[in-house]
């Protein structure tokens, strides 16, 4: 099954520690939670034009929450990837992105 490489980088996660980890070249990305470690490396690397030297993935568990009076609902699961590049990497759009937000 060959998925779109742009579909399966959905955004990147935009948090505190998430912009403190980009300063250290570690990128975190919410993923299609059916994407595979070599699926995100090939998308990151051909969207973001960088190398990719690690990636790790956790699949993040949706919140309970309430919908209405006495119906239960929950927030969908998904899938993070905190993606480590290459030392050598030139991480300029990517920089944009984490800095510019």
């Amino acid at each position: 099954m060959s998925k779109a490489l742009q579909h399966i980088v959905e955004r990147p996660v935009i948090s505190e520690k998430s912009v403190l980890m980009s300063q250290q070249g570690r990128y975190t990305f919410r993923c299609r939670t059916d994407a595979n470690k070599i699926e995100i490396r090939q998308a990151i690397e051909k969207i973001f034009d960088v190398r990719v030297s690690n990636v790790n993935t956790l699949i993040v568990k949706g919140r309970v929450k309430q919908l209405g009076r006495k119906r239960p609902g929950k927030t969908p699961d998904w899938k993070k990837a905190i993606v480590t590049l290459a030392p050598d990497a030139k991480p300029t759009r990517l920089k944009e992105i984490f800095e510019g937000a």
